[in-house]
């Protein structure tokens, strides 16, 4: 049974953002098969996604020139859509009924990192989010090729500035290393001449339109991992993504991300093997059946959005609604983590890296404003002396410590401090 609340536990909070309340309790009672099945099958309509409007995203245009009436307006406006933006993928990540899509999504977020601070308009970030979403749990080489294609990754990565004359290298280096083959597993020529095959792409900085101009676009034959061709940016991501290199590291990335950042990937695992047509839910669902989820020794420490949302998710918080809404972004961008906004093209860091004295502090204060407008009715419903043995199936923990054990009988009669120390436990904030 031990094993059964570790591996259910761990599949709610890895593969979706934490059960709502009375899901991990029943997922115990319907067995691991059958939670995994739960788990890694999307529905065709999720009605709690349904109840989210899409935001108010436009096309801002130019930025005006200092000495414009205009300016203030504008950068009210820019500000309020990316504001708007985080909350809405923030709503989508608590609200949806089935976790997985969601948390994919964020997975394709971290992996093809792309900050708004340099993109700067909301809009082309909107247009990035929609195609991860789109083929989240799809196919990786239609990903890859429709990744070449997004305007705020071009813009991102420099690939703007890219003509023949003059290859920018920066796209050309994260493809290989950071996007599709890992570090080296490629050569300063092939990123040079990769550079090469890239150029030409053009992007519109407020919509993200990219469009291909020939004319910026160094056509002539170039050697890549001892291939030559004339390649295109759609022909080099399909010949990159079907190296047998790419398939290694994604599943490696799968692998980081959902089991272990210390321990290495099993030379011959499943979902190496099971990505080799590179369908990403084969690849995940040959993760989550592997069995390594009930492996006591893979722990992973929730980075701060994923936990945030995991309370959300049990507390039945609504992100948008949170008051004030500044707050919210103000917390997370204390704790270092805001959607949108990753440190650089490698993503957000893992596990031990948010653990932290300040972290811990800010914390704290966050759960408890969290704790005051969430609903702990699952948890005051129960007698006192049940609250925390009960609080661990409310939020999906496999098992208390003696010491935060202690810690929450000595809360039992206060449901909203009990939460407060249930969620900033070290059981909660880390995947244990």
């Amino acid at each position: 049974m031990a094993n059964q609340r570790l591996e259910t536990a761990r599949l709610y909070h890895r593969l979706g953002f934490g059960p709502k309340p009375g899901e991990y309790a029943q997922a115990l009672k319907n067995g691991i098969v059958q939670t995994r099945k739960t788990l890694l099958t999307p529905p065709e309509i999720d009605y709690g996604l349904s109840l989210i409007s899409e935001p108010a995203i436009t096309d801002l245009g130019k930025r005006p020139e200092p000495n414009d009436i205009q300016r203030g307006g504008f950068a009210i406006e820019m500000r309020k859509q990316e504001d708007d933006l985080k909350v809405w993928w923030l709503d989508r990540m608590a609200l949806a009924d089935h976790g997985l899509t969601e948390r994919m999504v964020w997975f394709w977020h971290g992996h093809w990192a792309t900050a708004i601070g340099k993109v700067n308009y909301a809009m082309p970030m909107y247009k990035q989010n929609q195609t991860l979403r789109k083929y989240a749990l799809g196919n990786f080489s239609e990903m890859s090729r429709a990744m070449i294609n997004d305007g705020a990754l071009q813009f991102w990565l420099d690939g703007n500035e890219s003509t023949f004359k003059s290859p920018n290298e920066n796209l050309a280096r994260e493809l290989m290393e950071l996007f599709l083959l890992g570090v080296n597993r490629y050569s300063e020529d092939d990123v040079k001449n990769l550079a090469r095959a890239l150029t030409g792409y053009q992007v519109v900085r407020s919509t993200g339109v990219l469009t291909f101009n020939p004319k910026r676009h160094d056509n002539s034959p170039v050697t890549i991992l001892g291939t030559t061709s004339s390649f295109t940016g759609e022909s080099v991501s399909d010949f990159l993504v079907a190296r047998e290199d790419c398939a290694t590291f994604i599943a490696e990335r799968f692998w980081y991300r959902f089991i272990s950042s210390t321990s290495p990937l099993p030379v011959n695992h499943g979902a190496k093997r099971a990505f080799a047509q590179r369908e990403i839910g084969a690849g995940i669902s040959a993760l989550a059946e592997s069995g390594d989820f009930a492996n006591p020794e893979f722990s992973i420490v929730k980075a701060p959005v994923e936990w945030f949302i995991s309370v959300c998710r049990a507390l039945a918080i609504t992100p948008s609604a949170l008051k004030p809404q500044k707050q919210l972004l103000t917390y997370l961008d204390r704790l270092a983590q805001v959607p949108f906004a990753p440190p650089n093209v490698g993503g957000w860091p893992a596990d031990e890296a948010w653990l932290n004295s300040a972290s811990a502090q800010f914390r704290i204060a966050f759960a408890t404003w969290l704790v005051k407008q969430g609903d702990t009715s699952p948890i005051a419903a129960e007698k006192a002396s049940l609250r925390p043995e009960k609080t661990a199936d409310w939020l999906g923990v496999s098992t208390w410590s003696a010491r935060t054990l202690n810690a929450l009988k000595s809360a039992s009669d206060d449901p909203a401090r009990l939460t407060i120390l249930a969620i900033c436990s070290p059981e909660y904030v880390v995947s244990a």
